[in-house]
C-alpha cells in the first residue's frame, strides 16, 4: 500500500520574516493611529475569522502569525487547518486579546489568507477537472515576487503539485535556449554535462520531430508546448514505444478550466499553468468582532 503523502509545510522563519514586512510596510513610521486615536491601550476582543463563500483555506499559520507579532498574547484558535474544504460562514479561527493589536494585525493577516486561500480553491477547481486520470496540474514560476515559496504552497494545500521553484533547483531547457545552442541534442548533452546527477533535466519541444530528438538524448522529461490534443496523444505514444514510458510528459499552453480534463484525458503525466497562481481570485475571508 503507498504512503500516504505529508501535508505540505513552510519553515516558520519564512512565515515569520515575509508577515513581520507586510506589518512593517502597513504600519509605517507611526503605526496604526486609527486605533490608538479611538481604542483604549487596555481594551480586549473577541473575534472570528470567517469564510464568505466556499473554497479551500490556505494561510492559517500566516494570519495566526500576524497577530501573534503584533502580541505574543494573543490567543489564537485556529478551527481548521490549511488544504481544509470550508463553505460560506464556516470558522476558521477564534481570536481573543488585546484589541489594538488585533486591529492592526487585521489587514496583514486577512491578505494572505485570501489570497493563498483564493489560489488553493482555483488551483482544487483544476485538481478537480483531471481528478479521473492520473495527470496533475502543476504551477509555473509566474508568481508575485518574493512570494514564490508561499503561493506554490497555496498550490499544495489545493492539490497541485510544484514545478521548479526558480532557475537553479532544474534545468528547464527552453525554445530561445535550444535556438541559441543549435538544437535539441546539444542542449541536452551539454545540460547533462553541466548539471549533477541529482539534478533533472526538463526541454520543451513544439513538435512531435523535437520530441522524437529530445527523447533519442535522454532527458528526464519533455515539456510539449502548445500542441493539440491529437498530438498530445501522438507524444504520449511515441515516449510509450521509444522509452517505454520513463520520460515524463508535460503538457502547457491554452490550459484552462475548460481545457484541462481533455488535456489530461490524452494521457500527460502532468499539465502545468500559470492560470492557477496568476489568475486565482481571493477567496472572500472576514474578520467579524463578537459582541457581548
Amino acid at each position: 500500500m503507498p504512503s500516504k503523502a505529508l501535508p505540505p509545510g513552510l519553515p516558520q522563519l519564512l512565515v515569520e520574516d515575509a508577515v513581520r514586512a507586510a506589518l512593517l510596510e502597513d504600519l509605517g513610521r507611526a503605526g496604526d493611529i486609527t486605533t490608538a486615536a479611538t481604542i483604549p491601550p487596555q481594551a480586549s476582543a473577541n473575534v472570528v475569522l470567517s469564510t464568505r463563500e466556499a473554497g479551500v483555506a490556505a494561510g492559517i499559520g500566516f494570519a495566526e502569525t500576524a497577530f501573534r507579532q503584533m502580541d505574543p498574547a494573543i490567543v489564537f484558535s485556529a478551527k481548521v487547518a490549511d488544504g481544509a474544504r470550508v463553505e460560506a460562514g464556516d470558522v476558521l479561527a477564534e481570536i481573543a486579546g488585546n484589541a489594538r493589536a488585533i486591529l492592526s494585525a487585521e489587514r496583514v493577516g486577512l491578505n494572505f489568507l485570501m489570497h493563498m486561500s483564493g489560489i488553493a480553491t482555483h488551483t482544487a477547481r483544476f485538481a478537480a477537472e483531471i481528478a479521473h486520470t492520473h495527470a496533475k496540474v502543476c504551477c509555473t514560476r509566474k508568481t508575485i515576487p518574493g512570494h514564490r515559496a508561499f503561493e506554490k504552497y497555496a498550490v499544495r494545500c489545493g492539490g497541485g503539485s510544484n514545478h521548479r521553484f526558480g532557475l537553479d533547483d532544474a534545468v528547464l531547457i527552453k525554445d530561445n535556449h535550444i535556438a541559441v545552442c543549435g538544437g535539441v541534442a546539444p542542449a541536452i548533452a551539454r545540460a547533462r554535462a553541466y548539471v549533477g546527477h541529482l539534478v533533472k533535466v526538463e526541454v520543451e519541444v513544439d513538435t512531435l520531430d523535437q520530441m522524437r530528438e529530445a527523447l533519442a538524448a535522454g532527458p528526464d522529461a519533455i515539456l510539449l508546448d502548445n500542441m493539440t490534443n491529437d498530438e498530445l496523444r501522438e507524444a504520449v505514444a511515441i515516449n510509450t514505444a521509444e522509452s517505454h514510458g520513463r520520460v515524463t510528459l508535460e503538457a502547457s499552453g491554452n490550459v484552462s478550466l475548460d481545457t484541462v480534463r481533455a488535456i489530461a484525458e490524452t494521457g500527460v503525466d502532468y499539465i502545468s499553468t500559470s492560470k492557477i497562481t496568476m489568475a486565482a481570485a481571493t477567496l472572500d475571508v472576514g474578520l467579524d468582532v463578537r459582541v457581548g
